[in-house]
């Protein structure tokens, strides 16, 4: 065997152990809540919570307005960029990217200061209008992603000659933009969902800051009180991520084989 193939088991050997092993022992140690013997006690204890229930129901709730809000703002927004001001380009990449360098405290405590009880308008002046804020920041944290995914997406397709077309059949902007940009854009909104999905799933900061029954916060609540129950949750909101990347490879896949069939 070539050196460079042995360094290249080498790494991922590495890598297994480096990311399984302490996986394998947090679930070999959530299976150790009956004395003496295995068994799936702690996983039981969880999902007969019904503060587990509630928090994980809110947090999906939450992801999937998360998706739809951000979708609707991101495909029209890269789709006139790309078609009318690509000079902006630049700044709008710069604009997504900032929720990556500014920490998540930071973006709560803007909205906080900007959006209490005593502003202009008061999000935090009533739970739902707290939920909105709370979906707000979510979409904030999932915009490197999300438009990561839909302006990748969007490369691979004649963006000016779609719309041409449409036009010339005399088609409405509303039409061009959801019958013809969003059906052929799918696969990169569905990888930003994904990935918008887990990011909501596992959020702490902004949840907590707002006071909202989010799964995060009930994970953090579940690990300061209880022995066996975190070990379970963790395993739980880890499948939950390798599911929503699992589906991420699947519909990427897909994508990339789409256009060459006949």
């Amino acid at each position: 065997m070539k050196p460079s193939k042995i360094l290249a088991w080498t790494a991922i050997a590495v890598g297994v152990i480096y990311f399984f092993v302490p996986l394998i022992g947090t679930f070999e140690f959530s299976m150790r809540m009956r004395r003496g013997e295995y068994s799936f006690d702690a996983y039981q204890s969880v999902f007969a919570d019904m503060q587990f229930r509630s928090t994980f129901g809110f947090s999906m709730l939450m992801a999937l307005f998360t998706i739809i809000l951000g979708m609707l703002l991101i495909v029209p927004t890269a789709y006139w960029v790309r078609l009318r001001l690509p000079q902006m380009r630049p700044v709008v990449e710069f604009i997504t990217l900032m929720p990556l360098v500014i920490p998540a405290i930071v973006i709560v405590f803007g909205y906080l200061r900007l959006y209490n009880s005593s502003s202009w308008i008061p999000f935090t002046g009533s739970t739902q209008g707290t939920n909105i804020l709370l979906v707000f920041s979510y979409i904030t944290l999932s915009l490197p992603y999300m438009y990561r995914s839909v302006d990748t997406a969007m490369r691979t397709i004649d963006v000016r000659t779609l719309t041409e077309a449409a036009e010339i059949l005399g088609a409405k902007w509303p039409t061009i933009l959801f019958r013809c940009i969003f059906p052929n854009v799918m696969s990169g909104v569905l990888s930003g969902a994904f990935i918008t999905f887990a990011i909501v799933m596992g959020e702490f900061t902004m949840a907590a800051l707002l006071n909202r029954p989010a799964f995060g916060p009930y994970l953090q609540l579940i690990g300061a009180n209880r022995a066996y129950e975190p070990a379970a949750l963790a395993v739980i909101a880890f499948a939950i991520t390798w599911l929503s990347m699992g589906l991420l490879q699947i519909v990427s896949r897909f994508g990339k084989l789409a256009p060459s069939r006949p």
